[in-house]
Parts: structure tokens; C-alpha cells; sequence
């Protein structure tokens, strides 16, 4: 059995505590960055726990090298473990105390390739909010002379060197020229989140759990990639319910005896994921009400999914729609299958 070591990073100091067979910490160190990326090069293999934050993975990467066996811990899970006051101390403290829980699941260490894509999603997240911002300023203040843009975002461009080129309008010189230049930032963020798909095409023909992701209904370019880096190989969860558990898109529960309260779903896990989901299933479902109402023919899952939106409603549909989703793409990578909307679920019955 490997001594277990228990750090807390930080940005600039580093609290390591190593611990006996008996899970007693018998030595402390607080080092510097640079003495801490030195302190296991020769000691004896150990098993490092340390919380999944911020530059967690790049850590667990170079002491595997090492040789050490890194475990990495979600870090809302550790919470719940550090005793008394928040300290780098008992932050190592209440790490030893959760690796301990075998209830507590390890957080797969990502691959460069994985953070990189990551990181990808964000910067384009980051390009989108900057052109809503933009254009929801545009809006706003070309209303304020009386000049109305329809909904869309294909529409600002023209309605707006349509506003500039009117020279009847009230629209003072100094104020053209800032709506020519929020107009430019519109474009140079579509050029920017336009790049990045680019990149995360060439990952998708590389990668062959985003090409199967994809296959499914609701999923595109966007959210097979963001669940192939983020998620990984899907048959860490023990079953199909644990991924939408782990997405936050499962009913909350408040259960005691015979009763049985589900409310709300709990929101946890990937906010990023979980978006990208639900956003998928609410284009399942307006494109299986567009075929719906020319009299086409639906699959089961379409069918399911509009049965459920007339009883409860579109946003409760477009939820459990996730829910299935995020189950049948387990199914489908732990079966080495292909995603089928029409597969139902074969029941033994015994009898006696």
C-alpha cells in the first residue's frame, strides 16, 4: 500500500501533508512553486490526493511520470471533510479524511488534448457573450431613435448600415461612427467563435468517441466535442443513470420511509454541459413539432418527447428529452453500439 500525500494548491504556496499506512500525517511542508515541482523527483512512490481545481490536471500529469499514483477528488465532495476553520492546513486534513470515503468518485486526469479543447469552448463562450452584449447594445440604442431590428442576429447587420447610409434619420455623426465600430466587433467575434469550430472540427475527425457522441439526436459539433474532453470514456459511470445524475439533470430528492418527494432537477456537475444538452433536446423537440404538424413520420423518441410536452410542457419535456439522452449515449458507448432513436428497452419477465 502506497503512503498517501495530501496537498492544497494555491497560486504561489503549496501545504503538503505526508501521511503513515495508518492515514495519521506524520510530516508537513509548505513550499514555494518552484521547490514544490521538485519535491517528489526521488522520493519513493506514493499516492498523492489532491482536490480537481485549477491546474489539478497539469500536477497529476507530471507526478504520474514520476511514477506516483495521483488521485484527484472533486472539490465540492472534500468540502464537507475540513473540520473547523478554512486553512491550507486543514484543507490537507479534510483531503486525507475524504479519500477515505469510498462513496467519493476520482475525477479522471485529462489529457493535454482535453484541456486544450476545453479551453477552446471557453474562449468561444467568451467571442458569443461579447457579440450578444454588442448586439443587444445596438438594439438598444438605435430604439432609443426610433429604429426597431427585428429578432435575430443575422438581421443587426443589415438594419444597422441600413440606419447608417439613412441620412433622414436622427442619428448624430459621433454615434454613427461608435455603432460602425460596435458592428466590427460583432464580426470580428463571429470570425473568432467561426476559427475555433474550425479547430474543433479537426478534434472531432480525430477523435472517435465525439464522432459516436454525434451521432445522436441534439447532438452536434459543439457538445460532442465539450462532452469527449470533459466527460471522457463514459464507462467510468457504473450505469446509464449516473451520467445524467452527474450532468445535474436528475430530479432532486427529499425522501423519508414510504414517501417519496422528487422536486426540481439538482443542477450540478458541468452548468456547460448540462446547457448544452437541454439546448440539444429543445431543438429535438421544435423539429419533431415542425414534422408533426406536415403529417411526417416520427421516431419513438420524438413521439415520447412530444406525448411528455403535451402533458407537463416544452420545458419540463425538454429536460427529461436531456435525461434520456445522457442515458442512451452510456448505453451506446458501453455496448459498442450505434445510437438508435427508435431502441426500446427489452424486459425479461419470469414467471413462478
Amino acid at each position: 500500500m502506497l503512503r498517501p500525500l495530501l496537498f492544497d494548491l494555491a497560486k504561489d504556496v503549496f501545504e503538503l501533508a505526508f501521511a503513515d499506512a495508518n492515514h495519521r500525517v506524520v510530516e508537513r511542508k509548505r513550499l514555494t512553486r518552484n521547490a514544490f515541482a521538485r519535491v517528489l523527483e526521488n522520493r519513493e512512490p506514493l499516492h498523492v490526493v489532491v482536490e480537481a481545481c485549477g491546474s489539478a490536471h497539469y500536477w497529476g500529469r507530471r507526478f504520474e511520470r514520476l511514477g506516483h499514483r495521483v488521485t484527484l477528488l472533486p472539490a465540492h465532495q472534500v468540502r464537507p471533510y475540513v473540520l473547523r476553520r478554512k486553512t491550507d492546513r486543514t484543507d490537507a486534513d479534510g483531503l486525507l479524511e475524504a479519500m477515505r470515503c469510498s462513496q467519493i468518485r476520482a475525477v479522471p486526469i485529462k489529457t493535454p488534448e482535453q484541456q486544450g479543447v476545453q479551453g477552446l469552448h471557453r474562449i468561444r463562450e467568451h467571442h458569443k457573450a461579447q457579440r450578444t452584449a454588442a448586439i443587444n447594445l445596438i438594439r438598444g440604442l438605435l430604439r432609443e431613435f426610433g429604429i426597431t431590428i427585428p429578432a435575430g442576429a443575422d438581421k443587426v447587420r443589415p438594419a444597422v448600415l441600413t440606419a447608417l447610409e439613412d441620412g433622414e434619420n436622427e442619428l448624430p455623426m459621433a454615434l454613427r461612427d461608435g455603432l460602425a465600430e460596435m458592428l466590427d466587433q460583432v464580426t470580428h467575434a463571429e470570425a473568432a467563435m467561426t476559427a475555433i469550430e474550425a479547430h474543433l472540427n479537426d478534434f472531432l475527425r480525430r477523435d472517435a468517441r465525439s464522432q459516436r457522441l454525434q451521432q445522436a439526436g441534439g447532438v452536434g459539433l459543439i457538445t460532442a466535442t465539450a462532452m469527449s474532453a470533459s466527460v471522457g470514456d463514459l464507462n467510468r459511470f457504473a450505469s446509464g443513470r449516473h451520467l445524467p445524475s452527474a450532468l445535474g439533470v436528475t430530479p432532486r430528492e427529499h425522501s423519508s420511509g414510504n414517501q417519496r418527494r422528487l422536486g426540481r432537477i439538482t443542477k450540478r456537475g458541468d452548468v456547460y454541459l448540462r446547457t448544452l444538452l437541454i439546448h440539444g433536446a429543445r431543438s429535438m423537440l421544435v423539429t419533431a413539432k415542425a414534422a408533426r404538424k406536415k403529417g411526417a413520420s416520427l421516431d419513438r423518441t420524438q413521439q415520447w418527447a412530444l406525448d411528455l410536452a403535451d402533458r407537463p410542457g416544452h420545458n419540463k419535456a425538454a429536460v427529461a428529452l436531456a435525461n434520456k439522452t445522457a442515458r442512451r449515449l452510456w448505453a451506446a458507448e458501453h455496448h459498442g453500439s450505434r445510437f438508435d432513436p427508435n431502441h426500446q428497452s427489452s424486459r425479461v419477465v419470469t414467471t413462478h
